[in-house]
């Protein structure tokens, strides 16, 4: 089992990878569990973070008037290719890269996760990411605030996994396979379908219509 952040982080994207092989323009279009995105929008937004740099980063959320949403918007029409299958090539062609955007490496196991199941879930795709990985997801999320809301968002509750040795917090008890604790902690309400628990109407509540 890969216990390396980067290990964790390739070993992902190669799962994504082959999951997306063959389908079909129409699953390309398909809405993603991420607002306002398409299943071909959220891969190019991996393939974006994928290719980022600190550098980079900087030089094109300064264009971006610091404006996070227009910043995410810009680089997913450049990431995007002629095709679907274009912007499958690109992200094949950068599985095993070592570059991201600044922030803790913990940030870009996330994102795989998070994202491949945005892309995955309206698919009808199955896939489990290994234990050790989905944890490692949780242990960031439940105390970070970055970008999601996620520490905020279970405050005051207790958060319990039924398919691994995890819990979090004090509260009304929400409980279900960890998988849908983190989409659910990072705002997806695709992940309150799998969770049970008087805390859950209080989470749900908290996601603002996504």
């Amino acid at each position: 089992m890969a216990s390396d952040a980067w290990d964790m982080i390739h070993a992902e994207r190669a799962a994504l990878a082959e999951d997306l092989t063959g389908i079909t323009t129409e699953q390309w279009a398909i809405p993603s569990l991420c607002s306002d995105w398409t299943v071909h929008q959220v891969l190019a937004h991996i393939v974006a973070t994928t290719t980022m740099t600190p550098a980079r980063f900087f030089a094109r959320f300064a264009g971006a008037g610091f404006d996070f949403t227009r910043f995410n918007a810009r680089n997913v029409a450049s990431s995007s290719g002629p095709t679907p299958t274009d912007t499958l090539a690109e992200f094949r062609a950068h599985l095993r890269d070592r570059t991201s955007p600044p922030g803790p490496k913990d940030t870009w196991i996330g994102e795989i996760v998070i994202h491949g199941a945005d892309i995955r879930r309206p698919l009808g795709i199955g896939h489990q990411p290994p234990t050790a990985t989905v944890l490692r997801v949780a242990e960031f999320y439940k105390g970070s605030n970055l970008i999601v809301g996620a520490k905020d968002r279970v405050s005051g509750l207790t958060l319990r996994a039924t398919d691994a040795d995890w819990t979090h917090g004090a509260g009304p008890e929400v409980t279900g396979p960890v998988l849908s604790l983190v989409l659910a902690m990072t705002g997806r309400r695709a992940g309150l379908e799998e969770l049970t628990g008087p805390g859950v109407d209080t989470l749900a509540a908290r996601m603002a219509g996504r």
